[in-house]
């Protein structure tokens, strides 16, 4: 899968990963936000972070995929085709999920775009941030772009996501785990 935008969507991901009892990783993503993901309800002991993968960032996302769920894979250059192909099926065949963070990824089964679209809160540059709005869609190889909207707001004293309403004919929900598996 390729990603792209706003990491909130992408730190909620890693959080329902390890909520759920999974593993995971992120390689090459040294500002990756944890405090958002703990907050979020990641359990941070399940969840291995390389900052620094050294030459070949995706040869040890490579390892990683033989015994995580969910691998987050922080790139800034390009990865030939040929190689792109034998590490998604390496993913496929350990039954993880290999999420592509910036770079170029090419023929991604899934590519994920999130933008921050609004937020709210006391008001305009004052007080604390009550809710984020994010914007997201989803395509794939085949069929038309779903995009939604998911607001990440407090409950509880953990951030959580929730699936706004459709707002017009041509937003569509969908459910964040579907994108994933």
């Amino acid at each position: 899968m390729a990603y792209t935008g706003a990491r909130a969507l992408l730190t909620g991901l890693l959080a329902t990963v390890t909520a759920d009892g999974g593993y995971a990783a992120v390689v090459g993503m040294p500002r990756l936000g944890l405090l958002a993901a703990a907050e979020m309800g990641a359990h941070l002991q399940r969840l291995a972070v390389i900052a620094d993968p050294g030459p070949d960032p995706i040869e040890v996302a490579a390892v990683l995929l033989d015994g995580l769920d969910l691998i987050v894979l922080g790139l800034d250059a390009a990865v030939a085709p040929a190689r792109s192909r034998v590490i998604a099926a390496r993913a496929r065949h350990k039954g993880a999920t290999l999420v592509v963070v910036d770079g170029r990824w090419p023929g991604p089964s899934l590519r994920l775009d999130a933008r921050v679209a609004d937020c709210s809160g006391i008001g305009h540059g004052h007080g604390r941030l009550r809710s984020l709005g994010v914007s997201v869609e989803v395509s794939s190889k085949t069929g038309p772009p779903r995009r939604g909207h998911l607001d990440l707001c407090p409950n509880a004293g953990r951030m959580e996501w929730i699936l706004r309403e459709k707002t017009s004919r041509t937003a569509e929900a969908f459910d964040t785990r579907e994108a994933v598996s």
